[in-house]
């Protein structure tokens, strides 16, 4: 794959027509990536040289090396509501201005996890290969058989954002769960429409049958769950997982499984994707693994991405053109040095 020295953006993997459509028709000409694999560090390197923009996955790490590598570099657009595969630094450093995806992707996110909540609980994935294996008539119902019921249960969100609030509305209004939560502030919507309470961290680890967890990956909360907060929740208690995998210690989730401290784990996204600790893999009782899969609808592909992202292209234009006089995302320099261009 050669470089097109005629290209404005590079994108980092195959996404949809209809998203290139979006591009054409804004006059952006672009680069895609036809290899169907992550790019290496020197290949990704080697073909951001001469473009003004790159349009990357969460599974890019877009490093200081690699936004430093090339000059001609102004705006980095990744597909995805978080934003931590990028480094923010070093696109300040250079007046990079970076965008994401937010909002398009709540609905879908906590439809997964309310999906992977139920399926833990009900133990999905052992009926399966009870069925697959021909041993229906087997089953006995004693106790270690026995699912659990979420109706009326309390669901600890940990993080109230966007897929924190869809995700609350699905359990308390559909299925009467009773919501907790915990957030750097209130939440005062997620209050008045689910009558969702703030609590500690330790209180609603104490507390939940369930716990989802929607926080962006940060200093703070890489490793938010780990040994000791595993020790604090219910034996009965269930953890899902649908926002970035290094929020929780693998290693100690899989100690807390096997032990007993916790009853099951669902989970979404890993620790060292697309490796699995295999002490985790090991277990394959009241647990469930989908391999980041939260945005992987057709909707969303084809339709939100396409609608929310149509003025981002829009900005992108601009900014390669030096016209913009907005920010699109990120950082706080942003406005002062678009109002100069």
């Amino acid at each position: 794959m050669g470089i097109n020295p005629m290209s404005e953006v590079f994108i980092s993997r195959k996404i949809f027509p209809e998203a290139l459509d979006l591009l054409t028709r804004e006059g952006i000409s672009y680069t895609v990536n036809e290899i169907d694999r992550k790019l290496s560090r020197e290949e990704l390197i080697h073909q951001l040289l001469g473009h003004q923009g790159l349009i990357c996955t969460l599974a890019d790490n877009i490093d200081g090396e690699i936004i430093n590598s090339t000059r001609s570099l102004k705006v980095i657009s990744n597909l995805g509501a978080g934003f931590n595969n990028v480094d923010i630094a070093a696109a300040t450093a250079r007046q990079i201005i970076v965008t994401n995806t937010p909002g398009v992707l709540s609905d879908t996110t906590a439809d997964l996890a309310f999906a992977l909540m139920i399926g833990v609980a009900r133990r999905v994935a052992e009926g399966d290969r009870i069925v697959r294996a021909g041993k229906m008539t087997e089953l006995e119902f004693m106790r270690q058989d026995m699912g659990a019921d979420i109706d009326g249960k309390t669901l600890g969100i940990v993080g109230m954002g966007g897929i924190g609030l869809a995700m609350a509305r699905r359990a308390h209004l559909g299925f009467n769960m009773n919501i907790l939560y915990h957030n750097r502030r209130p939440d005062r919507k997620a209050e008045a429409e689910v009558n969702a309470r703030m609590v500690s961290f330790d209180e609603l680890l104490e507390n939940s049958d369930f716990i989802s967890v929607h926080v962006p990956l940060t200093a703070e909360t890489r490793h938010m769950f780990g040994p000791e907060e595993f020790k604090k929740m219910k034996k009965s208690a269930y953890i899902v997982n649908t926002s970035r995998g290094p929020v929780i210690d693998e290693a100690a989730l899989a100690d807390a499984l096997s032990k007993g401290l916790i009853k099951g784990a669902a989970l979404d996204v890993y620790e060292d994707e697309p490796r699995v600790n295999p002490k985790l893999l090991e277990i394959t009782e009241n647990v469930l693994f989908t391999p980041h899969v939260g945005s992987a609808t057709l909707f969303i592909i084809t339709e939100s991405y396409g609608k929310g992202n149509k003025k981002r292209l829009e900005s992108c234009d601009k900014i390669m053109d030096n016209s913009a006089r907005w920010s699109v995302f990120l950082p706080k320099w942003v406005n002062s040095l678009l109002a100069k261009m």
